[in-house]
């Protein structure tokens, strides 16, 4: 009770109910439906999540979670030691990733915030994120990291769980794609890209997925929880938008092509973005991510539920595999 008198007190509203619904809370209050949400980092980098909203707002892409600011002129309260911001609830449902006309809503709508994003300076009192220039980084180290989840099997005591053997029986593949994708962005014209997103002061979403893409009424699309943007180039956004997209329609050229020419309607890709895609297409990001999480102890999952995601990705090898045939063929990339 004391939280809900105090977010009370801090934004000067009254709750009149409040429900949990996806990580967030829904408030009925006397100003209307809300978004409760406690975030878990730090008030500096709130403030860069908050300047980038602004930021979006000021140059007229406006359907966001804008926070709204409490009577100290802060977008957040403080409760012992927790943080929480506010929202307008939006209206709407998730964007279906079955349905092609959301698709191409969702790509246009991606590509009008990466335009809105540029020229974001963010506030002083806030921690700058970003990962622009630190691709060619972080795949060696995901790639080498490989090896050594292997040799971590290699040296359990006891038996193996279906994990551990699906891993390394597996782990060969996605590891060449991690190499080849190293490759591919090493002959790009990655850093080029970089400097110009650096020159732009433009920023990724980073987490553009279904549950964070609302679509309202007279095609209507507002996008929430940027707890993960920051600067980086825009074919970051587009490729795992693609991804996640595809390994839901069985990794069919299709949908890429649908996302691609919709964005491209609206923003146009250079000839030379295409390749930086090809590299972040091939680099086993998923994989490495639930491997990771498994063998570091990074999320509590039971043991069924790694094991049922490592079914999923090993059973979309083949689908996955002729897909990025396609992909070069189509977008004329080579290796």
């Amino acid at each position: 009770m004391m939280r809900e008198l105090e977010i009370e007190r801090q934004f000067n509203i009254r709750i009149e109910t409040m429900k949990p619904k996806r990580g967030v809370y829904y408030l009925k209050t006397n100003k209307g439906k809300k978004c409760l949400k406690r975030i878990n980092y730090g008030v500096q980098k709130l403030f860069f999540i908050y300047g980038a909203k602004e930021h979006l707002i000021q140059n007229g892409f406006a359907n966001v979670d804008r926070y709204i600011i409490n009577v100290e002129e802060n977008p957040y309260a403080m409760v012992n030691e927790d943080i929480y911001t506010l929202s307008n609830w939006i209206e709407g449902r998730e964007c279906d990733f079955y349905n092609d006309d959301d698709l191409k809503l969702a790509a246009k709508n991606l590509a009008k915030l990466h335009i809105a994003s540029k020229g974001y300076e963010p506030p002083e009192n806030s921690k700058l994120k970003t990962d622009i220039g630190r691709w060619p980084h972080l795949m060696e180290k995901r790639v080498k990291s490989f090896s050594k989840m292997k040799n971590m099997v290699r040296k359990k005591k006891g038996k193996k769980s279906d994990f551990d053997i699906k891993y390394v029986n597996n782990f060969e593949f996605f590891m060449d794609l991690g190499i080849r994708a190293q490759k591919v962005l090493a002959s790009s014209e990655y850093e080029k890209y970089c400097s110009i997103a650096e020159e732009d002061k433009s920023f990724c979403h980073h987490d553009y997925t279904y549950h964070n893409i609302i679509m309202g009424e007279d095609e209507s699309v507002s996008v929430v929880d940027f707890d993960y943007c920051k600067r980086e180039i825009r074919v970051y956004d587009i490729s795992n938008f693609i991804i996640k997209v595809l390994k839901r329609r069985d990794w069919d050229i299709k949908y890429a092509k649908l996302i691609l020419d919709a964005y491209n309607e609206v923003s146009p890709l250079e000839e030379g973005e295409y390749k930086v895609l090809y590299a972040f297409l091939l680099f086993p990001q998923r994989f490495w991510r639930l491997c990771n999480r498994y063998y570091y102890n990074e999320v509590n999952w039971i043991q069924n539920t790694f094991t049922k995601k490592i079914d999923n990705m090993v059973g979309e090898k083949e689908n996955y595999s002729k897909f990025i045939e396609d992909f070069a063929s189509e977008y004329n990339q080579s290796e």
